[in-house]
């Protein structure tokens, strides 16, 4: 749990200034918040800097040093944050499908979050997904000409799919609904900042949701996405980088890191 101090401190980060309600509404509200406003991001593995779940380490990050984080960062603490205004949530792990086959266990960390009765899944660390709370047994989401929506797997597991709203639906990640504490997801945390295996040591991310759709830093290039199209950049040398980092995410880095590690692939 967090301290008011704590709380006050997060939802600033978050720019976010309504109800505390223990509702579907401030649910909604907090999750778009977390999208627009923290950045999905892997630059610490890029820059061999171990990552740390413990409360203190990832408030300092992603509140002090105004930095984002991934799955693990990211949802543990807005559950944190949920947990603190009075919401019931639960980590769920996932196995993320890479296209053609699903990844290990706990490859992924997502939430559900009980409320009135009802489940919904919130998971602001998977980088591009669902804006608004996914509601279990619902149809779904369309958002920005996606759909996302829910398939049975057997008798205890989901798939998250996503597909464009006239399209074929390809699946993003399967996950049960058992519940797990946070320490049940240190081994797979290691795991993706170190194993030549994890797509985290593959390549540098920095991505952030916009109203309009996505701007995303993948190693030396620049990805917006929006009504009219994608676009993309190549970036040429450090200082840039570090311009678009702040222009884009409002990031600073510290004057030591080293940025080539950033531009360029790693496996």
């Amino acid at each position: 749990m967090l301290n008011e101090t704590q709380v006050d401190a997060y939802l600033r980060r978050l720019e976010y200034h309504g109800s505390r309600a223990v509702d579907l509404v401030t649910l909604t509200a907090l999750h778009q918040a977390h999208l627009q406003q923290i950045a999905f991001e892997n630059l610490d593995i890029s820059l061999g800097k171990k990552l740390d779940l413990s409360t203190d380490a990832l408030l300092g990050k992603l509140l002090l040093q105004g930095r984002g984080g991934f799955c693990y960062e990211l949802n543990q603490a807005f559950a944190l944050l949920l947990e603190t205004l009075g919401f019931t949530v639960s980590r769920l792990a996932a196995r993320v499908h890479n296209g053609k086959e699903y990844g290990p266990d706990f490859d992924h960390m997502l939430l559900l979050v009980h409320l009135d009765g009802q489940d919904y899944l919130a998971d602001v660390g998977f980088g591009d997904c669902f804006r608004r709370p996914l509601r279990l047994g619902s149809e779904g989401v369309h958002e920005l000409g996606l759909h996302y929506y829910l398939l049975a797997d057997g008798e205890s597991h989901y798939v998250l799919m996503q597909a464009k709203d006239d399209g074929t639906g390809h699946a993003q990640y399967r996950f049960s609904l058992q519940a797990h504490a946070i320490e049940d997801f240190f081994e797979m945390c290691e795991y993706q900042q170190t194993s030549p295996l994890s797509h985290f040591t593959q390549k540098s991310i920095c991505s952030i949701a916009t109203l309009a759709g996505r701007v995303s830093i993948s190693n030396n290039k620049c990805i917006v996405t929006d009504g009219v199209g994608r676009h993309v950049h190549t970036i040429h040398g450090e200082d840039e980088y570090r311009a678009m980092l702040l222009e884009y995410f409002g990031m600073h880095l510290t004057k030591d890191a080293k940025i080539g590690k950033l531009l360029a692939r790693h496996a």
